[in-house]
């Protein structure tokens, strides 16, 4: 069995799911029954938990501040009335003593999964990935010249627009490191586009998460020859396993045997 080491920020997703039936007579709202509840790990605790739902053992070191996000939604439609974000001035940063007592060798790969809420630095994403041979980063943050060490860096489409002009600067540097994500259009690698299928869209919550244990799975799992061929599979199985949760109400989690 494969042993993953996820590095970064974690929330709890809860979902309300409600009915509703008229509008609040003095503000121009509808009036929310909730009905049921569902609670599940996000972030760095979502790809951590798809990881293992693909049969890898993963390790997590997370903020010990628990970041709530709370969704009213309503049941019928899936469609989301409000968030509630909790927690987030209250990270505490990593330890570096934490840091400095991680057996690395025992891992096959490292994801730095850094939502930029506190508890990694830059100098700290630099110094996890000297210490591994093999390392993705999912990252909020600015790219610079301190993620030059990882292997593979995924980026939505519109962090890939805000640092267009630092990694067409440093493309010696980062154009075979950056892997896209397009949402419907799936996801582009090296100018490369890997399309997936249409689905009916339920929800997108996690699905970059989802992405990423994909991505980190297949990686470590089919090893090729080839190093092209070999990120290139992963990210088409990355692909179906994102393509598969979005059909899915809230943050779920990939199932192994349907991909």
């Amino acid at each position: 069995m494969s042993k993953v080491l996820i590095i970064g920020d974690s929330c709890v997703d809860e979902y309300i799911y409600c009915t509703t039936n008229r509008f609040c007579p003095d503000a121009p709202v509808p009036v929310l029954k909730p009905e049921s509840y569902v609670c599940t790990e996000g972030m760095a605790g979502n790809v951590a938990d798809n990881l293992r739902a693909l049969g890898v053992d993963a390790d997590l070191i997370s903020n010990a501040n628990q970041i709530k996000k709370t969704r009213y939604v309503d049941d019928r439609t899936n469609h989301m009335f409000i968030r509630i974000d909790e927690g987030e001035d209250d990270i505490f940063p990593v330890a570096k003593k934490t840091l400095e007592n991680i057996n690395w060798g025992q891992y096959d790969a490292i994801i730095i999964s850094d939502y930029c809420k506190g508890f990694l630095t830059e100098d700290e994403i630099s110094y996890i990935s000297n210490q591994h041979p093999i390392t993705f980063l999912d990252t909020k943050k600015t790219i610079g010249n301190w993620a030059s060490n990882i292997n593979f860096i995924k980026i939505n489409e519109v962090e890939s627009d805000h640092n267009r002009i630092f990694l067409e600067e440093n493309e010696d540097t980062f154009f075979d490191k950056v892997i896209s994500t397009l949402g419907s259009k799936g996801a582009r690698y090296k100018d490369e586009l890997f399309p997936v299928d249409k689905v009916d869209v339920r929800d997108t919550s996690g699905a970059g998460d989802t992405f990423m244990a994909g991505l980190v799975y297949a990686y470590i799992e089919h090893i090729h020859s080839n190093f092209d061929e070999q990120i290139k599979s992963s990210i088409q199985f990355a692909n179906k396993c994102s393509t598969q949760v979005v059909q899915k109400k809230g943050t779920a989690k990939v199932k192994f045997k349907d991909l």
